[in-house]
């Protein structure tokens, strides 16, 4: 493991790397503000921070930014940064790099970010999480446990992701594909060959092969990371494996065109919540690689019926349901809190399904689901200040919002409007 170094730290482009205010001013609020598509990434700017550990220099993003000075925060249990957070960046730095904008300083902190997430990699082959406020990482926490687990994913499908944007620094190439490589011999490891076991649980019939058994949300992010892997590499035991995830995300979906829940993708046993919600998003680009109209036919039914279903009928944190004979009901639902991170699954599913079908529905629906950030929402506020780049953190009630403006929200918003301006 990376610990115990002694450890030189450097603060660079602004001082004191755990306090720190917007540039622009915290008194100018979001509902106040203009709206519009504008990618803004001023305030991922001042999310974004370098730091030195033993002379060797890596990008971070902060995970909190509190209103109403938009200050640092530390979660006191698990540290001021994590992998789950910059992987994200990655990703979504990568998508504004392919704009074309700006794009040497969005290449110089995308490297700075994945030189982070190599940091990360436990010797066992994944990834701790977070990072405490003295540089060293957290080892021992539930949530940042090297292990298969989101933040383990999220870094495949970052580095993935990032791979072919620096391809001209070979050294960093080599230590990208070295650490994907440690990290899918553990994946086929704990994932490949198993036998494909369907069991009922809380009256469904699910599949038991998924990471953590039933992680359908997980097995979607693996899916995304997997799929240029093994387009790179022809692996066909990568194959196998993102053909046994399809097939259990398949298994995960419940309801029908008519039928109640419209075809939506649980996400764990008889759950479904909104965040990182994916598979549909998931099944579509796996559809497309593979020619499999099983999987692309999969996702559009979620798209074309439990989209809709949401935006007429209001969107939620979570629901669950069982099935009673022929049809399922549903048994406990939390409206709140509502976040961009539930918003922009459905938003780059709907656009992909558009790419795929060139159906203009699916933009008119996009445009729909991405309004929520404009104000077409329960609270009726804007969530996005497009003039600062802030998201707020959600929902919490129908006259409740939580302005706090952090990493996943700012970086998630950023998704949404790179996938479809």
């Amino acid at each position: 493991m990376k610990m115990n170094h002694k450890i030189k730290i450097t603060f660079l482009l602004f001082a004191g790397i755990l306090s720190g205010c917007n540039p622009s001013s915290a008194d100018q609020h979001v509902d106040s503000m203009p709206n519009d598509n504008t990618v803004n990434l001023q305030h991922f700017n001042h999310l974004y921070k370098e730091i030195n550990i033993d002379d060797d220099t890596m990008g971070i993003v902060h995970i909190y930014s509190e209103y109403p000075d938009y200050d640092y925060a530390i979660e006191p249990s698990e540290g001021f940064t994590c992998v789950d957070d910059v992987a994200r960046a990655i990703v979504m730095l990568s998508a504004y790099y392919e704009t074309g904008a700006d794009t040497k300083e969005a290449l110089r902190k995308l490297k700075m970010l994945v030189r982070f997430i190599l940091y990360m990699q436990n010797d066992n082959g994944y990834f701790n999480n977070f990072l405490w406020n003295d540089f060293t990482i957290n080892t021992t926490y539930k949530t940042s446990v090297a292990e298969l687990n989101w933040w383990s994913l999220r870094a495949l499908w970052a580095l993935e992701t990032s791979l072919p944007l620096i391809s001209a620094d070979e050294d960093l190439y080599d230590q990208i594909k070295a650490g994907i490589a440690k990290l899918i011999v553990n994946i086929k490891r704990d994932l490949g060959g198993q036998e494909l076991i369907v069991e009922t649980t809380n009256t469904l019939g699910l599949p038991t092969w998924l990471p953590q058994q039933y992680a359908a949300d997980q097995a979607a992010v693996l899916v995304l990371g997997l799929l240029p892997y093994q387009a790179r590499t022809g692996d066909p035991e990568t194959k196998t494996l993102i053909d046994n995830m399809a097939k259990g995300l398949l298994l995960m979906q419940k309801g029908g065109e008519t039928q109640y829940p419209y075809g939506v993708f649980l996400s764990w046993q008889n759950l479904w919540h909104a965040w990182g919600n994916s598979q549909a998003y998931a099944l579509l680009k796996a559809g497309q690689q593979f020619n499999n109209e099983d999987y692309i036919k999969s996702a559009l039914t979620e798209v074309d019926h439990f989209y809709p279903y949401l935006l007429k009928n209001g969107f939620a944190e979570a629901f669950w349901v069982e099935q009673e004979k022929d049809h399922f009901i549903e048994t406990k639902r939390n409206p709140f809190p509502q976040i961009a991170y539930g918003i922009r699954p459905m938003v780059w599913a709907a656009t992909e399904a558009y790419q795929i079908t060139h159906q203009e529905k699916y933009l008119d629906l996009a445009k729909a689901l991405k309004s929520w950030f404009s104000g077409n929402n329960v609270a009726n506020t804007v969530m996005y200040d497009a003039s600062t780049g802030r998201v707020y953190d959600g929902i919490i009630s129908s006259q409740g919002v939580n302005k706090n403006s952090g990493a996943e929200s700012t970086i998630e918003c950023l998704l949404t409007l790179l996938k479809t301006n």
